[in-house]
């Protein structure tokens, strides 16, 4: 049913991007699932590089958190094999490689939490800090991280 919903809203579940250093995906404790940092890759390349607010606009950051909130639900699914085994999404970071004097790391966020709304209802509904930050890897525009309770 996730899966469905996904691509019925025009997206497509990425393969589990690669580790760039020493550390997994995602880890299982218990009911919960915990996701690594996750840049917004696609077919093995960045694809939203740069500072929100300089290099790219808050749509395109937005764009770029939705690609790393769907590539922390394939670090998720690498660990427990079924998206459905998902009982709510309870906590999402979201670093945001921001231009001097640019504040609306909100709005970045939002595209990863509204598109985890969509798909999951109100089990989508989640805690959320969006930071913005100087640098991030690669030169990632924004990264992302998830905290699930599973089934």
């Amino acid at each position: 049913m996730v899966e469905e919903k996904i691509k019925e809203l025009g997206y497509t579940l990425p393969e589990t991007p690669k580790p760039l250093a020493a550390y997994i995906p995602a880890i299982r404790t218990g009911d919960y699932i915990y996701t690594s940092g996750q840049v917004p890759f696609a077919d093995g390349e960045l694809k939203y590089s740069g500072k929100i607010g300089f290099d790219l606009s808050i749509e395109e950051g937005q764009k770029a958190a939705e690609l790393c909130a769907l590539n922390a639900l394939s670090a998720i699914k690498s660990v427990i094999g079924d998206l459905n085994k998902i009982k709510q999404i309870i906590k999402v970071t979201v670093f945001v490689n921001s231009a001097d004097a640019f504040t609306d790391q909100p709005k970045v966020a939002n595209g990863a939490s509204e598109l985890l709304g969509n798909i999951f209802g109100d089990a989508g509904k989640h805690v959320r800090s969006a930071v913005g930050v100087n640098e991030l890897p690669i030169d990632s525009a924004v990264e992302i991280e998830m905290i699930v309770k599973v089934k």
